[in-house]
């Protein structure tokens, strides 16, 4: 049976979970929250990297993305970081909703399902 490594594990939630060669993160949002939707997505997607690359994978071998907006207007901005970010030829499946956050500082929340090395 294959065992499961969880990372950075609390009492409600792991920052992720990787299992059988897939890493599983859980919501990532910005640290901080006064920035503009392109400075707080440029944070998140530096938390996704940072993850991945604990659980031996990367930005490359992201399978599904799914990107929340607090806001659908901010579509554009969060779309200019992720544009700069998603290298050529390996953007994922991807789904993006405008949904209530946790909470209100927040303008962008993204959860990601990716391949290990």
């Amino acid at each position: 049976m294959a065992s499961i490594q969880r990372l950075h594990p609390a009492k409600r939630f792991s920052e992720a979970a990787v299992h059988s060669g897939t890493v599983y993160l859980a919501g990532q949002v910005a640290d901080d929250a006064t920035q503009d939707i392109v400075g707080q997505t440029r944070q998140v997607l530096a938390a996704i990297d940072r993850l991945l690359g604990e659980a031996g994978s990367d930005k490359t071998r992201i399978l599904r993305a799914q990107v929340f907006l607090a806001d659908i207007a901010d579509y554009e901005g969060m779309n200019a970081a992720w544009d700069a970010w998603v290298p050529a030829g390996a953007a994922p499946a991807r789904a993006t909703v405008e949904a209530r956050l946790a909470r209100p500082e927040w303008r962008v929340e993204v959860v990601v399902t990716a391949a290990t090395a």
